[in-house]
Parts: structure tokens; sequence; C-alpha cells
């Protein structure tokens, strides 16, 4: 039998490390050794999993700065749970009304990237990083001005109040401005989270590893140098920023899903959603996909965790944050984990 090659070795470590947490989780679940709180908190673990998985995918692999992942997240969200909404009586099979929500939060998410990155992508650096803020900013507010009802002549949209919508008797306001949407079935669960996030992972580690993953890393590496060979920077550009956006809208469906009300506030699809995910990115290492996770995990566990030691577990946090900074980023501790890898591998050769 062939030995597997680096990169399919890698990505077997990944799904395996991915597979255990699930099967850890779901262990202390069964047996009760999980609060209901942190119970609570699983669905948008996964959630906020693939958020750091997607936007590595435009931070690490493309090299370019986006702070509009909320934006693409609360595109997949409200137009998810808006068909969940309007389709409970028309589909009344969960998982089958469920699975077009996921296709459409995603497609809506993809093509809000599309058309965001063709003008935005020219721009580099702190200009982008603006930009695509300001993008996820202006979905927030729109979202908060948006009133949706429906009677018995179709739609009605106002961006005023529910009274100008004009709906006949019996109609049903779907969208309520800043209330959002009230009533989506939760039918998210964290088995179907979880394999949500092998899809994810595998749509993101294939795509690196293929030959337009290669193009993409040129192109972060020496744009001039990969246009020079004949690569056409605009379209793998393109494609990792909305590959990604899409993916942000599936973790946008599962985040609506999971909750009785959908609201769009600053804490759950604004500039400070948009930072954290970037902090998970950063704190696990730039273009590293497990660190991802991992940074993930531990960032939004931990806060829960603490809650018994009030008075320091912000504390606590803010240290947590400064040694994976460290661990991450130090050019010392590269430099020891460098040589801790050089020792493992003569031990493994020495063994063989």
């Amino acid at each position: 039998m062939k030995k597997m090659s680096k990169t399919t070795k890698s990505n077997c470590i990944t799904y395996l490390m991915a597979f255990v947490l699930f099967a850890i989780m779901q262990i202390l679940v069964l047996t009760g050794n999980v609060s209901s709180l942190l119970q609570g908190l699983l669905v948008p673990l996964c959630a906020y999993i693939i958020l750091a998985v997607s936007l590595n995918l435009t931070v690490g692999i493309l090299g370019e700065l986006s702070l509009g992942h909320a934006g693409f997240m609360c595109v997949g969200a409200f137009t998810s749970a808006f068909f969940s909404k309007c389709t409970v009586s028309a589909i009344p099979v969960a998982g089958v009304r469920y699975f077009l929500a996921l296709c459409i939060g995603a497609a809506a998410a993809g093509v809000c990237g599309i058309l965001i990155g063709i003008p935005v992508l020219r721009l580099k650096g702190d200009y982008l990083a603006i930009v695509t803020l300001a993008f996820g900013e202006i979905i927030k507010n729109i979202v908060n001005i948006l009133f949706i009802g429906r009677d018995a002549n179709g739609f009605h949209i106002s961006t005023t109040d529910t009274r100008s919508l004009g709906l006949l008797p019996g109609g049903e306001v779907i969208i309520n401005g800043p209330q959002g949407i009230t009533g989506t079935p939760k039918d998210s669960t964290f088995a179907i989270s979880v394999a949500l996030i092998f899809l994810t992972l595998f749509i993101v580690l294939n795509l690196i590893h293929s030959r337009s993953g290669r193009a993409i890393m040129s192109i972060r590496d020496n744009r001039i140098a990969a246009e020079s060979v004949g690569i056409n920077i605009t379209k793998y550009k393109l494609m990792a920023f909305s590959v990604s956006a899409a993916l942000a809208g599936l973790a946008g469906v599962i985040y609506a899903h999971n909750l009785a009300t959908l609201n769009a506030q600053p804490k759950n699809f604004g500039y400070n959603m948009s930072i954290m995910i970037l902090v998970f990115v950063v704190l696990g290492g730039i273009g590293n996909i497990r660190g991802s996770m991992i940074a993930a995990i531990i960032l939004t566990l931990l806060p829960e965790m603490l809650r018994s030691l009030s008075d320091y577990r912000m504390l606590i946090y803010a240290v947590v944050l400064i040694v994976m900074m460290l661990f991450n980023w130090s050019p010392k501790a590269i430099e020891w984990r460098d040589k801790v890898a050089v020792a493992l591998k003569r031990n493994r050769k020495k063994e063989v």
C-alpha cells in the first residue's frame, strides 16, 4: 500500500480532529456532563467555526483583509429565515425545508460576495478592510429598517413601519424592522451543524490544494509574478471571496435556525462580530485551518466556562489571548516550535 501524500495526511488529521472533538462533546452531552448553558452554545459554536475557516480562505489563503464577514452571515441568516418562515405550511417536512434554506442562504451570500467583490477587490489592504466593513454595516442597517408582510394579495414591503404595509385582515408580518423575524423553525441541531463543518472543511481544503488554490496563493505571494505567467487575478480573487462569502452565509443559516427571534444587532451581525471572527483567524494562525477551529472553540467556550469566576474571567480571557498570540507569532516561539518538529521527525525516523 502506497504511503499517503503529505497533503492527504494533513487533511485526514484535520477531519480526524473535528470528528474527535464532536465525539467527545457528544459523549459529554449524552452522559449529562454538560450544562444546559454550554449545550445552548454548541450550535453557535459550529457556526463560529465555519465563519473562522471561511474567513481564513480570504485572509490567509488569498491574503486580503476583509471585515465584512458578519454582513455575509447576516444575508444568509435573514434570507434563509425568511424562506423558512414563509414555507412552514407549504413544506411541512423539516429536513427538506432546512436543506433548501441552507442552499438559499449560501447562494444569497455568495451572490452578494460576487456583487461586492467585483468593485471592492480592486482595492488593497486597509482600503479593502474599510469598504468591506462598511458593507457589513450597510446590510445590518438595511435589515433594521425593512418591514415585509404577507396577505392574500402577496408580499408588501415598507421601510417605515408595519402600518404602512397595508395588510388585509389575517395578514402576517414576517420581517418587523429592528424586531427582526420571530418564529423561525429551530431546525439547526448539533449533529447537522457538525456535518456542515465537515462540508466546509471539504470545500476549503480541496480548494486550497487544487490548481485554483495554488493560483490564489501565488496571487497572495506575488501578484505581479502571478499576472506575468498568465494567471487571471480578478477571476481567482473573486472565486476565493465568493466561496468565503457563501460559507459565511451557510453559518448564518445555522445561526438563524437556532433562535426563536432573529434580529440584526451589533453584537451578532455588526462590527464586533466581524472583529471576533478575525480574532479567531489571527490567533489560530493566518492560513492555518486547524488553528482557526481551535481558536474559535477556545475563545467561545472559555468565557462561559469561567463564568463562576465573575471577578477574574475577563482577566483570564485576556491573558489567554496574549499567550495564544505570543505562541503563534513570537519569533522565539516559532523557533522553538520548529525545533520541536525537527526533534519529533528524528525520533520517528529512529523508531522506523
